[in-house]
């Protein structure tokens, strides 16, 4: 149960690669890679704002509640 994380999705729909985002972020392309495999417990709102930016997306096409 929790947040699913769709970063891996929507950088597909944009074709991006994550070294990319991770450079027009203005983060390290490994806390990216851990965002997008969902090892990070929390995210700065700074940080998701600066990926919606960039990807030209909203918060919740890249994150997802589930019950399961």
């Amino acid at each position: 149960m929790g947040i699913v994380i769709r970063l891996d999705r929507v950088l597909v729909e944009k074709k991006m690669q994550l070294s990319e985002l991770a450079e027009k972020v203005g983060i390290s392309v490994v806390n990216l890679s851990n965002l997008k495999t969902g090892k990070v417990k929390a995210i700065r709102f700074t940080t998701l704002s600066k990926i919606c930016e960039v990807l030209d997306c909203q918060p919740g096409d890249i994150l997802e509640y589930s019950k399961e």
